[in-house]
């Protein structure tokens, strides 16, 4: 009996760390999701007045592909392309100088395109629930991010660069299997960031 009471109080304390951690990461991203502009959820409806296109919403699109008339609106600052069957983002994402927020969410990316690097006014990168395995160097010209949730992807090593982003406060990595070790590595970079780990483990990728 005193097992089985022992078993049942740490699943109930492990389900209620896992709930606090779920609605801390949700408070966080929907404070800085917040925003008065107009949401437009079709490209033809942004072609009308493109330069007016601040924010685009294409979620459950089924998109395979991007279309190129996106990256013709140079004033866009938040892109929603998630819940979609993306397998990688064009390199012409570079156009979209003023983008400040990325939601690439469940897709089927591998990766992230080299060209992000070049979006500096990035504070936020969703790109939770992907198959992506590495991120591209040029993330550490990010210096502006502050949001980085890759929950639930393949991620294997994380490049030296990242420790560039000074003004990152919250990185989620929960669901993705790393060591302690690496685990350790990644708190060195990013010192002052609030990271997310599912529960520890001893492997060695």
């Amino acid at each position: 009996m005193k097992n089985y009471s022992k078993r049942s109080l740490g699943f109930l304390l492990f389900f209620l760390l896992t709930n606090c951690l779920f609605l801390h990461a949700q408070n966080y991203q929907k404070g800085l999701s917040e925003t008065d502009l107009k949401m437009y959820t079709s490209i033809e409806e942004a072609l009308l007045n493109p330069d007016s296109v601040r924010y685009l919403s294409l979620k459950h699109k089924k998109l395979k592909t991007l279309a190129p008339e996106i990256f013709q609106f140079k004033n866009l600052e938040i892109l929603d392309v998630s819940k979609n069957k993306l397998e990688e983002i064009p390199e012409d994402i570079l156009k979209l100088k003023k983008l400040r927020e990325l939601s690439v969410s469940n897709n089927n990316l591998t990766t992230l395109p080299i060209q992000i690097g070049d979006l500096i006014h990035l504070k936020k990168i969703l790109a939770f629930q992907n198959n992506i395995a590495l991120l591209p160097t040029t993330i550490g010209n990010l210096v502006n991010l502050e949001l980085l949730d890759l929950w639930s992807n393949e991620i294997e090593s994380f490049p030296t660069e990242i420790s560039n982003l000074k003004h990152l406060k919250f990185v989620d990595l929960r669901g993705i299997m790393l060591s302690d070790e690496q685990k350790s590595n990644i708190r060195l970079l990013l010192p002052a960031a609030d990271i997310q780990f599912s529960m520890g483990c001893n492997c060695l990728k």
